[in-house]
């Protein structure tokens, strides 16, 4: 039920005309789209803060980077770590549609790669995914948040 639903929405923005996917007939059936703006303006009033979509891309970003540095085997060389952070880096570009250069000058923590070529990436990790639970982030991103406030 929810597959054939979802699968309704989607055929719904593709089916709207012109290239942007954030837009929508309003009551009249006129065709208004969503601006970058918008969405910016929408998020710093929610939060009362100055909030910005790219901060979600950013702890998207920052996110994935841990996953991927926290199932990363062990490195017996800081060539072997620095490649290791590369590779994440272009894991992450590819999931958010950015080259890596971009990744990592605006998408991921510094931190993140500082603590892993430290050696202690993994013990920091699992000592922050066991911390509570708070914000209503999920497990993992608790342990992103206090790894980098310990950072």
């Amino acid at each position: 039920m929810r597959d054939r639903r979802v699968a309704r929405i989607i055929r719904a923005c593709q089916e709207l005309p012109g290239q942007h996917l954030l837009q929508y007939f309003d009551d009249d059936k006129e065709l208004r789209t969503v601006s970058s703006g918008d969405v910016n303006a929408y998020l710093k009033e929610i939060t009362g803060g100055d909030v910005t979509a790219k901060d979600f891309r950013t702890w998207a970003g920052t996110v994935l980077m841990a996953r991927f540095l926290s199932t990363s085997p062990p490195f017996t060389s800081t060539t072997q770590a620095k490649r290791m952070v590369s590779a994440g880096i272009k894991q992450v570009a590819a999931a958010l549609g950015n080259t890596a250069a971009v990744c990592r000058k605006s998408y991921i923590h510094p931190a993140l790669a500082n603590v892993y070529l430290g050696g202690t990436f993994a013990i920091e990790f699992l000592k922050a995914n066991g911390s509570s639970n708070s914000g209503g982030l999920s497990a993992e991103e608790a342990a992103v948040l206090t790894l980098l406030k310990r950072a």
